[in-house]
């Protein structure tokens, strides 16, 4: 993706996805090795710039854990969901990559 000096890209690409926990604390205790291979996976891709942000939606109290990636390209998008560790351990109960309007590009 070639950009102009200072242009910010017109859409990223937003993984989201949906945990079998309930809550960050059962993520920790439950799953403490998919969590420190998901955390050094997702500093890699960040450092490498593949992955723009991350993290937990914390809003949702009652609800499974949700996610979410914002990545620059569909590929990186899917690849990062993919090989997931907690997606590859199955302890991911959906998906999805989403399109997403830059509206300042």
């Amino acid at each position: 993706m070639s950009l102009s000096p200072g242009r910010s890209p017109s859409q990223y690409f937003v993984v989201l996805m949906t945990t079998t926990f309930a809550s960050l604390d059962e993520v920790r205790r439950k799953a403490p090795a998919q969590m420190a291979a998901h955390l050094a996976r997702s500093r890699e891709l960040h450092a490498d710039g593949v992955l723009l942000m991350a993290g937990a939606f914390l809003d949702q109290q009652d609800q499974p854990v949700q996610t979410m990636g914002v990545l620059a390209t569909r590929e990186a998008a899917e690849d990062y969901a993919r090989h997931d560790p907690f997606v590859e351990a199955g302890m991911v109960a959906e998906w999805a990559v989403r399109v997403w309007a830059n509206m300042f590009a």
